[in-house]
């Protein structure tokens, strides 16, 4: 039996974070892997990869669709199976020097490759060894949610790690759900060339943003040829030939799609159905998520968690790297320190891209009764309007008395980028008029977090380009 200071399950971002903090804290630990390869879902299957097929797609949209007057690009030729490997050598590359070279030099932290499972309360077994210590860090990550779709199984699906790898498309596919994955891998398969149906099970695509953004991305999803069917449900699967034919109901009458392949972004669930958590008394909720209070602590306490395995609210790749490297911080040295997640970021990688911070309209009207908000169209930003990306907006909200900025949603270009600073703006606490003092760059598209605050005091449509 060996005896840790820390045992850490899982060698994701939220896994790699706190085994790097336990480092740093000198703690003899041992991080235990199984599953994906080190560095786990983003760099492997997540982020990484996607991206990097979405960037492709983008070019080759924007060589096709710039709309500059004069100007025609020749798009010679798409190789699909060139791009993958490009990408795939990507992620080879980045888990060498970001995960496996980066481990090398945590002197403190010993490396098993296995499947943990609670024997006891402070011991787990791994390939027949046991390992024990008085404090553990559970980040096993999530999988796929298959969902119980009669027929599914048995006609074939495959998950955006399968889609990540395809060298040869398929000229069609239903997308079954309209979260990040739905929508990012939807439209980059559009893009290239291939016939695209979401079918979504909530009234709109991913539920989390304000529901006009939502609205505005589905109309431009469907300008570029991506049909998105939302409030459905999808009743049965059937394979005929080489086509897999879904009939799902939408507003009580039965239809039917027929695709090539089907590709499934209903959700995740938390890995934790071999760990035997009962065992260690730790907790799970119905989706078999780990319940964790706010400082990352779960029903044992002595065992914390963090990232996608968790029942925590915000599931990016960033909190769950931060959640590791505060989950072995607190249960190291005591402290309980954990995250606001109202301060979350969150970005699907469209183009435009959707992000953003901070609470919804709705959200605020749950918790203050009252809401003030204005919605500003990139047709007002000059930026937008020189490189012909008009057709996004954002809106903002803030408190109505103290006028503190409590919420910033965008539909844009670079939303990604430009959600970090309405992120700094809700952590300090600003106010629209803090906003209104400073003076970002002319012409940027970080322009329109200030038109957006200015809207509140003024009509912008009547102000010149600099003000």
């Amino acid at each position: 039996m060996q005896h840790y200071d820390l045992v850490i399950l899982g060698g994701g971002a939220a896994g790699f974070g706190a085994a790097i903090k336990a480092n740093d804290l000198g703690a003899r630990t041992a991080l235990v892997n199984s599953g994906l390869p080190l560095g786990g879902t983003c760099v492997n299957v997540g982020c990484v990869p996607s991206k990097t097929l979405l960037w492709a797609a983008e070019v080759l949209h924007t060589a096709r669709s710039h709309r500059i007057p004069g100007l025609e690009l020749d798009v010679k030729r798409l190789d699909v199976a060139a791009i993958v490997r490009d990408e795939l050598a990507l992620v080879d590359r980045m888990r060498r020097d970001k995960y496996d070279a980066v481990l090398r030099e945590l002197d403190h932290v010993r490396f098993i490759n296995g499947a943990a499972r609670f024997t006891g309360a402070t011991t787990v077994d791994v390939n027949g060894e046991t390992l024990a210590s008085e404090r553990f860090v559970i980040a096993t990550g999530s999988t796929a949610t298959v969902p119980p779709i009669p027929g599914l199984r048995e006609a074939g699906f495959v998950t955006h790690i399968e889609a990540l790898r395809l060298e040869r498309l398929p000229k069609s596919v239903v997308v079954i759900g309209a979260g990040p994955l739905g929508l990012e891998f939807g439209q980059l398969l559009s893009r290239f060339g291939v016939r695209v149906t979401i079918l979504q099970r909530r009234a709109t695509i991913f539920p989390r943003t304000e529901p006009i953004l939502a609205q505005r991305l589905t109309e431009i999803l469907e300008r570029e040829g991506v049909r998105v069917v939302t409030g459905v449900q999808v009743k049965r699967i059937t394979q005929s030939d080489s086509l897999k034919r879904v009939t799902y109901e939408e507003s009580g009458a039965a239809s039917t799609v027929d695709a090539e392949e089907i590709l499934l972004a209903a959700g995740k669930t938390a890995n934790t159905a071999s760990l035997q958590l009962g065992t260690a008394r730790v907790a799970v909720d119905a989706r078999q998520a780990i319940r964790v209070n706010g400082f990352l602590q779960t029903s044992a306490a002595h065992i914390y968690a963090a990232g996608d395995v968790t029942d925590a609210p915000a599931r990016v790749e960033m909190t769950a790297g931060h959640e590791g490297t505060l989950a072995a911080q607190n249960a190291l040295i005591g402290t309980e320190h954990g995250i606001d997640y109202d301060t979350v970021p969150y970005v699907v990688f469209t183009d435009p891209q959707l992000a953003g911070v901070g609470l919804t309209e709705e959200q605020q009207m749950e918790r203050l009764g009252a809401c003030a908000c204005r919605t500003v169209s990139l047709e007002q930003v000059p930026k937008a309007m020189i490189v012909k990306r008009t057709e996004g907006l954002i809106k903002m909200a803030i408190h109505p008395q103290t006028e503190r900025i409590t919420g910033v949603h965008l539909l844009a270009p670079q939303a990604g980028d430009l959600v970090a600073q309405a992120m700094m703006l809700l952590r300090n606490q600003n106010a629209i008029d803090d906003v209104l003092d400073s003076l970002p760059m002319f012409p940027t598209l970080s322009e329109a977090i200030k038109l957006a605050a200015l809207a509140f005091r003024r009509d912008i449509s009547k102000v010149s380009c600099c003000v």
